[in-house]
């Protein structure tokens, strides 16, 4: 499959900002974005973790500009206050890659809420990525062409519009397939809207139960590594063949249908109407 993988992709001059850096599959895309030349901007939770990120990168790649950013995506106001802190400081953003993200949970039974008392995985995994995007929205259009991965998961279950945040009948890795097909289907309806701007959006799932924090936390055997993920996910960023697709699921290199309920437009009206309601106070 690394065939697909263009390898010696240049990104000098281009601007990526990455959510979810410092650890995991993010951290080591940002390694190879780092070797390709890419100006980075770079976020996380925790500042610690970030400014060592920044560190090794700038000492792998002496050339390559590193910024970083730090806010809880758990928190709506923070993403807000980091789009804000983006668009002040930075003059153009070629690709955003929504890659953080709250896996199943190390005890499944335990419902969590953000800030604003959403179920977690929804709020960190779905909202926070819409109101990033859409904050950064002009800039992304004054950069064009540019582009939007979102990263999924092959884990996908559909939203029960009578119980959303999961209230009744909780369960973490559950919560997280639903947040990730919320994800999807948002991917699809802003691709739509955006195609005008020549911003593309797409989503994939980058490799199946890589080893992360994230998958050992929820109690999963690793079963491919954070590289296994970062590749098909470089390729969404850099290849030339790609330029114009948009709107699009992929599982690593290949376009997939997603869960069929993100194909179900009375579905996804029900939720973007929901996000809507639910975002609308952070775009204002």
């Amino acid at each position: 499959m690394h065939e697909h993988t263009p390898v010696s992709a240049d990104l000098h001059g281009k601007t990526v900002l990455l959510t979810g850096a410092t650890q995991g599959m993010g951290r080591h895309l940002a390694h190879l974005l780092a070797a390709r030349g890419a100006t980075l901007l770079l976020h996380g939770r925790d500042r610690e973790r970030l400014a060592t990120v920044a560190e090794d990168l700038r000492e792998q790649a002496h050339d390559t500009a590193v910024r970083t950013y730090r806010a809880d995506l758990a928190d709506l106001e923070q993403v807000r206050t980091l789009a804000d802190a983006v668009l002040a400081a930075e003059p153009r953003i070629d690709v955003l890659v929504n890659n953080a993200a709250v896996g199943g949970g190390s005890d499944p039974t335990v419902r969590e809420t953000s800030r604003q008392g959403r179920e977690l995985r929804f709020a960190v995994n779905h909202l926070a990525p819409y109101v990033l995007t859409r904050r950064l929205l002009p800039l992304l259009a004054a950069s064009a062409p540019a582009r939007v991965v979102n990263v999924a998961s092959a884990g996908q279950a559909p939203i029960d519009f009578d119980n959303v945040m999961l209230e009744v009948d909780y369960d973490g890795v559950h919560a997280y397939c639903r947040s990730k097909l919320a994800l999807i289907m948002a991917t699809f309806d802003l691709a739509a809207e955006t195609a005008q701007h020549k911003v593309t959006i797409n989503a994939l799932h980058p490799a199946h139960l890589m080893d992360t924090p994230m998958v050992r936390q929820s109690g999963f055997t690793p079963a491919a590594s954070p590289d296994d993920g970062a590749k098909p996910t470089l390729r969404l960023i850099t290849d030339p063949a790609l330029r114009a697709v948009t709107g699009r699921y992929f599982d690593q290199f290949d376009e997939k249908p997603a869960h069929a309920q993100a194909y179900d437009a009375q579905a996804r009206a029900r939720l973007a109407a929901l996000t809507t309601k639910l975002t609308a106070p952070f775009l204002a």
